[in-house]
């Protein structure tokens, strides 16, 4: 609170949120609120770039979410960085985290996608680079969709693979639903349309089910180059993700970059 309390610009995703929270802590808000969203964060970055120049205190508060994570934020830190600007971070809430932490999965080591993408080779790609990972994976979902993916995800990881789907966390109605992905999915579409975004927490492979073949790892490192990924680190990238030796997709990179970069 003492960041809001003392800042000159407090640039909000949802001013409406921000401002009944500064109501509750007793901040008065002032004229110092501006929305700072998806649709106008580029146009607003090099403004409040200018103003910290000139001596501002910004503070930027999310939503629901930490910014920068699959939320705004990320374009006006990163322009603040490349203009040499001191930036700082107050930890919030991370659906990301929260929800690896109560999947229960092995969390050492994970890999989080983000949203996947919505269709087409590049979602094939990913679920099929999931379905060998030897790491937990994170990935965020809309409630529209969650039944689907994880149906998709049942189909091309089997029925049995560990997995954990948390909604609302910290909110009054969190709901966490653990087990092998078959009875999960069934579970969540006999559910219904739920709300609130979902976390789906994967598991990682067993070993026994990490082989892969030649034309899958040059899938992906197809997708991987096609994304504006070097050769060399699609190769590492790549090798990561299925637990196979870099050497041997390094090499199948330089093939696919020879005959030209293609994808199932």
């Amino acid at each position: 609170m003492e960041a809001l309390r003392d800042a000159d610009v407090i640039a909000a995703e949802d001013t409406r949120v921000v401002r009944r929270l500064l109501t509750h802590a007793g901040i008065a808000a002032g004229r110092r609120l501006r929305a700072v969203h998806a649709r106008n964060e580029s146009a607003q970055a090099q403004r409040i770039v200018e103003e910290v120049r000139a001596g501002a205190r910004v503070v930027y508060a999310g939503d629901a979410g930490m910014p920068g994570i699959c939320d705004p934020g990320e374009v006006l830190v990163r322009a603040c960085v490349e203009a040499g600007l001191a930036v700082e971070v107050v930890p919030g809430p991370s659906a990301l985290l929260a929800a690896l932490v109560l999947s229960g999965l092995p969390a050492a080591r994970f890999t989080f996608e983000g949203f996947l993408p919505r269709k087409g080779t590049a979602r094939r790609e990913r679920i099929a680079a999931i379905a060998v990972s030897p790491v937990t994976t994170v990935i965020f979902e809309s409630p529209r969709r969650v039944a689907d993916t994880l149906d998709e995800l049942c189909a091309a990881l089997g029925a049995e693979r560990a997995v954990a789907v948390a909604r609302e966390i910290t909110k009054v109605f969190e709901e966490v639903r653990r087990g092998p992905i078959g009875e999960v999915a069934g579970a969540v579409r006999a559910a219904g349309e739920p709300r609130g975004e979902h976390v789906i927490v994967v598991g990682p492979a067993a070993p026994e089910t990490r082989l892969v073949t030649d034309e899958e790892i040059e899938a992906a490192v197809a997708g991987a180059i096609r994304g504006g990924t070097t050769v060399r680190d699609a190769a590492a990238e790549v090798a990561g993700a299925f637990g196979v030796p870099k050497r041997r997709v390094y090499d199948l990179a330089i093939r696919v970059r020879a005959g030209g970069v293609r994808g199932p």
